[in-house]
């Protein structure tokens, strides 16, 4: 085949994978997980913006007597302090939500320079890439968390850089497996006859046809970035003077919430996290599910029995 030939064979690629691309948002949204995912996220993301509003104020000040019970007056119930436990939720979903989204993208966007570097490059720098992304493996990632949380001046930023470092070496390792199968296919061979330049070969060429598994790794990467904040937070490693759900939880437990029978002080930063982490799963079980044949064929063998 000659390079004219090639080029020619190349250029259909992008209608195909925006068309690709399109059916995958179109199955997305026509899945009852979901769409049942989305929502959830979108109403947390809508009251997390809406804080200002539905409780202006700081919500961290003591304006009720402590440790009342749910009422008409204060929805949630108050903390030991007197705090209102609405206002605290609200508030803290603002910081939990930018942390997990936050860190989210960013260690997905590292992941995916090291996993799809280290497949396209190969040799020298697939072996140093490999050895760094095991390195991070290797080191145990709770006791290095804590490690780093302890010795870094407190706040979100500090929380976000954290997690970062600890959460990416995973996912590398499985977009450059991949990666380096998609590696050996025609049209990227035929890039590289055609003189494409490296980087425009493993972001145009390679990384939308990863679509699915980045999209997982997005979704898994949000969920580890906001319960190993909450995690983190709740040990009293973070800043404690950030609002968020995670430090609701530290202060529920150390006004002794749950030995005084207060289960209003933790429940609803528990269940926002839970409720949260649980939209995610549901997300990402759909993608999976819309992209596994062996998954779509099962549901497909489902819904024709129904």
């Amino acid at each position: 085949m000659t390079t004219i030939e090639i080029a020619t064979a190349t250029t259909p690629q992008s209608p195909e994978r925006t068309a690709r691309r399109r059916g995958l948002l179109r199955q997305l949204l026509g899945s009852k997980k979901a769409l049942t995912g989305l929502i959830l996220l979108g109403l947390f993301a809508l009251l997390a913006l809406l804080a200002p509003v539905l409780a202006p104020g700081d919500p961290s000040l003591i304006n009720a007597t402590g440790s009342q019970a749910p009422s008409a007056a204060h929805w949630f119930g108050t903390t030991a302090k007197g705090q209102d436990v609405l206002a605290l939720t609200l508030w803290g979903g603002r910081s939990s939500l930018l942390v997990g989204f936050t860190v989210g993208l960013v260690a997905t966007g590292v992941a995916i320079v090291v996993g799809v570097a280290s497949a396209y490059f190969g040799r020298i720098v697939d072996d140093l890439l490999t050895l760094l992304t095991n390195l991070f493996l290797l080191l145990p990632g709770l006791p290095l968390l804590i490690i780093l949380a302890a010795f870094l001046p407190p706040g979100t930023s500090t929380v976000i850089l954290v997690l970062v470092v600890t959460g990416w070496a995973g996912s590398a390792r499985v977009l450059r497996a991949q990666a380096k199968s998609i590696r050996g296919k025609d049209f990227v061979a035929a890039a590289v006859v055609t003189g494409e330049r490296p980087l425009r070969i493993m972001f145009r060429e390679i990384l939308p046809n990863m679509a699915s598994v980045v999209m997982t790794t997005l979704l898994g990467c949000v969920v580890f970035g906001i319960t190993s904040q909450a995690a983190l937070e709740f040990l009293g490693l973070g800043d404690t003077s950030v609002v968020s759900w995670g430090t609701n939880l530290y202060w529920a437990s150390n006004d002794g919430a749950l030995m005084t029978g207060a289960w209003w002080a933790f429940v609803p930063s528990g269940m926002c996290i839970a409720l949260v982490a649980f939209a995610l799963a549901l997300v990402n079980y759909a993608v999976d599910e819309i992209t596994n044949p062996r998954l779509r064929n099962r549901r497909s063998r489902r819904e024709r029995r129904g």
